[in-house]
């Protein structure tokens, strides 16, 4: 079967215009613009979703207007104080304005880059060595603001500054090593003092504590053999009492029956004698009643 040369070149023909059509439909994401040019003027810009591009009478430009960074290298400034120092840090920065991003500039990440190196060497050229290792929050805050300043006009926005490390020169990097081990060592030496210190306390303390034990101690030591000296003393002196009383008595007694003995003898002599009268005194009837056991 002979080809038909009209209907090839319709195939062709619709061939073609599926590939141009889909070449300039394009699927446009939440975080991207199309920046269009439409003959070579700002048409406008469009997305997200889907987006026809006419074609050869439009051009879309994509720009990405998520968060990025630049990572500036190191670079070489002069404090005030004349001192080189190596400084890289991080840009972080999000396109705010596709239009101006694309218009107000060529190529806006390089041109960022250049603006970034330059302001850091102005900014540390106002800072002199210690400050720039002592202030680098100050130093990012400077760097931002600045920036933001030149970018704001190129649909860029500064979102933060970030100073990775810095390097000071080499005599500069020696003095704060010493620097560092003799505050290192002093710390030392501040803690040893400051724990001999508690150590001296918390002996002195134990002993002081110790010394009112022990006088504690023999305070209650005194008492209590003053107290059994005491109860000691009470209880010979009752026990002298006790045996003075017995004597007493028994004293007493041997001395009623001596007498009673020496009346009975002078009875026995009155008796004996030859007079006929006899004067009799009462306690001779007395101890007569005592010695019947009469009344």
């Amino acid at each position: 079967m002979p080809f038909d040369p009209g209907s090839i070149l319709a195939v062709l023909l619709l061939i073609f215009v599926v590939l141009v059509i889909v070449r300039h439909v394009h699927i446009v994401p939440e975080y991207q613009r199309l920046v269009v040019l439409a003959l070579g003027r700002y048409a406008g810009t469009r997305g997200p979703g889907i987006v026809i591009i006419i074609p050869i009478l439009e051009r879309a430009i994509r720009v990405d207007m998520r968060e990025k960074f630049l990572d500036i290298p190191a670079q070489t400034a002069i404090t005030q104080d004349n001192a080189p120092i190596s400084i890289d840090f991080l840009v972080y920065y999000r396109v705010v304005d596709p239009k101006s991003s694309v218009i107000s500039v060529d190529h806006v990440v390089h041109a960022s880059t250049n603006i970034a190196t330059t302001t850091l060497r102005a900014v540390i050229g106002d800072i002199s060595l210690d400050d720039v290792l002592s202030k680098r929050e100050q130093i990012n805050d400077t760097l931002r603001v600045k920036l933001d300043e030149v970018t704001e006009r190129w649909g860029l926005k500064i979102t933060s500054v970030e100073i990775r490390e810095i390097e000071p020169p080499r005599d500069v990097q020696d003095a704060m090593n010493r620097q560092m081990s003799a505050e290192r060592e002093r710390r030392a030496e501040v803690t040893r003092a400051s724990g001999e210190r508690e150590a001296s306390v918390t002996v002195a303390e134990g002993e002081k504590q110790a010394a009112i034990l022990r006088a504690e101690g023999a305070r209650q030591s005194a008492i209590l053999q003053a107290e059994g000296e005491k109860q000691a003393q009470l209880l010979k002196a009752e026990g002298y009492a006790a045996a003075l009383r017995a004597i007493e008595e028994e004293a007493h007694q041997a001395g009623d029956n001596t007498l009673q003995l020496e009346y009975l003898n002078t009875l026995r002599e009155i008796g004996s004698s030859p007079a006929t009268k006899m004067v009799l005194p009462l306690d001779i009837l007395r101890m007569a009643q005592r010695f019947t056991g009469s009344d």
